[in-house]
């Protein structure tokens, strides 16, 4: 990335140590032409356009100004402060998650969407194990035991890649979405190593109460999770049974979800262990910076070389990306999330 903005004459600013967690060091970062400097504070003071990961930390809306374009994860829906933040300081905002193709993909999502899909079952195998506060079941059984019952909500990317992952160990799968048409494509690649089921209360109650591991996958882009699994149905799950809310960067789809964190991972209600880390890619930086790197550069690229407001009447996967411009919001999703106006960002220009 450093390479591809120094060969168009641009500057970067790294802080030291940054890529420490990604096996990248401040020298490989110097080789490649960036000029390291000592401290954040530092990098957001002198730069026109700051490129992160995760969204802003409250630590660092003291370093938002006018006229400052973010390139990042920001996942506003759960997060009025952190909308309010922006809206406050005119900072002009473009979510990875909300940059959207004509094709109806989201290439920025997709990198972390797979590695969240497939940890997921990583961690929820992990957890299964009875030391760590699981039923005490093998993923994928042995020769005379049944293997896991794995039920993933939502057949899209995350969804997607937990299955493959749940079915390459061995494990019963059941895989729930509400597009029919996704279930019949997934039906077509697995055939009968899955089970697909179209999303209703009825359908999502039946399969969770045989559940070993469920997998919470549902994205609305930019809005909050719809809350699928709900309190009463733990109740009737089993003891020990393990839930992994991927969406709980949008709130979780899981109504007794809440965010933890890699240091202090699950909790457990109704005796149903709880994994719901935010920002789970965060484990595997090597892989997930590299993969993110691959999809970002081309639309960091675009903004760096035309600016913010060419870059939206070149690309309107760029203007889709953009959530707050000059003290206003611009995504509608985020607007209805958080009972906010909003305008479109061609209008605000």
């Amino acid at each position: 990335m450093v390479t591809a903005l120094r060969e168009c004459e641009h500057e970067v600013l790294v802080e030291t140590g940054a890529g420490v967690g990604s096996s990248i060091s401040d020298e490989e970062y110097r080789e490649a032409g960036a000029l390291i400097v000592n401290s954040a504070p530092e990098v957001w003071s002198k730069s026109d356009l700051i490129v992160k990961v995760k969204e802003p930390q409250p630590s660092e809306y003291a370093h938002f100004r006018p006229g400052l374009t973010l390139f990042t994860y920001l996942h506003l829906a759960p997060l009025p402060e952190l909308t309010d933040a922006l809206l406050k300081s005119r900072v002009n905002a473009v979510a990875y998650e909300t940059i959207r193709e004509r094709d109806g993909s989201l290439p920025l999502l997709t990198p972390m969407s797979e590695v969240a899909g497939r940890m997921a079952i990583q961690v929820g195998a992990q957890y299964l194990e009875k030391p760590n506060g699981g039923r005490g079941i093998l993923l994928g059984g042995i020769p005379g035991v049944a293997p896991a019952n794995v039920v993933v909500l939502g057949g899209g990317i995350v969804g997607h890649n937990a299955a493959k992952m749940a079915c390459g160990l061995g494990a019963n799968v059941t895989i729930i979405d509400r597009n029919l048409n996704r279930l019949r494509e997934l039906d077509d690649i697995y055939f009968n190593s899955l089970r697909t089921l179209a999303s209703n209360t009825h359908s999502i109650r039946d399969a969770v109460r045989q559940a070993d591991l469920v997998i919470g996958a549902v994205l609305i882009p930019g809005a909050s999770a719809p809350k699928l699994l709900r309190r009463d149905m733990l109740k009737q799950m089993k003891p020990g049974a393990v839930i992994v809310d991927v969406a709980i960067d949008q709130g979780g789809c899981v109504e007794t979800a809440h965010a933890t964190t890699h240091t202090d991972p699950i909790y457990f209600v109704d005796n149903v262990l709880h994994y719901c880390v935010s920002n789970m890619p965060a484990a595997v930086p090597h892989t997930s910076t590299f993969g993110l790197t691959n999809a970002t550069i081309p639309y960091l690229l675009l903004l760096a070389n035309k600016g913010l407001e060419r870059a939206c009447e070149l690309s309107p996967a760029v203007k889709e990306g953009v959530n707050t411009y000059a003290g206003e919001l611009t995504y509608e999703a985020v607007a209805e999330s958080q009972n906010r106006p909003w305008r479109e960002v061609t209008a605000v220009m």
